[in-house]
């Protein structure tokens, strides 16, 4: 009911703006409690590490109007009401269609957003204004049936050292669920098929150093129990949960930047909604320093045109992107054998 509304007030970069959240009470995570104007607040508390994470970047919106356990649906375009302190910028998608999409610069828009019952912030690699140009490499370690966060762990830690090889600094979070993102600041001056092929190439490095652990197949039928290094992440449109963003799991767990020297030590049910803003009081935030010296991606390309003359060619992408040249074809393994 609007009688049940209530209006923060959300400290920002232009001064102090008030927000209005509706249905406070909405339980949007059952089994914690946790409330629509709690995600609010926590929006609230953590908004200015948010916003150095996730701002300026266009933004998906992943929505539960009747909480994680209702109907969910994306907002990419901005939606009647929105405010004129949320912008949108046009990006082009890879149908090769142009569309407005939002973004966040402000934490008073990643509350308002909350008000839209968003939970979780899907940002893309790339800046408002430079949207085909990622300044950021992205990797996804992606844990398969029969392993988990703890198999990811030595993974992660490998692949930092393949970027450093490659001449990158990388960072590390928690994806929320079971899994790892490993992330590298470079410089915006390629487009996204080449930084595709940077982590293609940097994901059979670490292929070829840990065979038995992690794997590059897109296919699941041929992962077995391994880590697979999930490289069509890096695409265009492609997107990952944000730097604490909550992600839409029952005990309202967050995607949490960590350093490096935690990562054997934490697991990611210990960061939620509930813990997180006590944790950037104590610990701060261990990528505040992330954008300070990005790195360039020429090493790995070269790695990736040396594949490319041994025989190791172009790999699947998503079944609704356009097929792509060298791309081998899109069919199952076992239904190949068939035909």
């Amino acid at each position: 009911m609007a009688g049940d509304a209530v209006v923060l007030t959300v400290p920002g970069p232009h001064g102090d703006r008030e927000v209005r959240i509706s249905s406070p009470g909405r339980v949007i995570f059952p089994e914690v409690g946790i409330t629509k104007l709690d995600l609010a607040n926590y929006l609230v508390e953590v908004g200015d590490v948010f916003v150095r994470a996730n701002g300026d970047r266009p933004v998906s919106l992943q929505r539960f109007p009747e909480g994680i356990d209702g109907e969910q649906f994306f907002s990419k375009n901005p939606p009647r009401g929105t405010p004129d302190y949320v912008r949108s910028v046009p990006v082009v998608y890879p149908s090769a269609r142009s569309h407005p999409q939002l973004v966040i610069d402000e934490p008073a828009a990643a509350v308002w957003a909350a008000q839209m019952n968003t939970v979780v912030f899907h940002p893309w690699p790339s800046r408002a204004e430079d949207s085909d140009n990622p300044d950021q490499l992205r990797i996804d370690l992606d844990p398969q049936p029969g392993t988990g966060f703890a198999d990811a762990v030595p993974a992660a830690i490998e692949l930092r050292a393949v970027l450093q090889q490659a001449g990158l600094t990388a960072f590390i979070k928690t994806s929320g669920n079971r899994g790892l993102h490993v992330f590298a600041p470079i410089v915006p001056e390629r487009e996204f098929l080449d930084v595709r092929h940077a982590v293609i190439a940097a994901a059979r490095e670490l292929e070829r150093r840990m065979p038995d652990k992690v794997t590059t197949a897109w296919w699941k039928e041929e992962r077995g129990e391994r880590i697979f290094v999930d490289f069509n992440q890096a695409n265009r449109d492609r997107t990952m949960a944000g730097a604490y963003s909550p992600r839409a799991l029952p005990h309202a767990s967050v995607s949490a930047p960590i350093t490096w020297d935690e990562l054997e030590h934490v697991s990611p049910e210990q960061f939620t909604v509930l813990t997180m803003p006590e944790r950037l009081r104590t610990v701060g935030d261990p990528w505040e320093s992330f954008a300070e010296a990005p790195g360039r991606i020429d090493e790995l390309l070269g790695w990736w045109e040396r594949d490319l003359s041994n025989g190791l060619g172009e790999l699947p992408f998503p079944p609704d992107y356009p097929k792509m040249p060298g791309e081998p074809p899109r069919v199952q393994p076992s239904r190949a054998k068939k035909a």
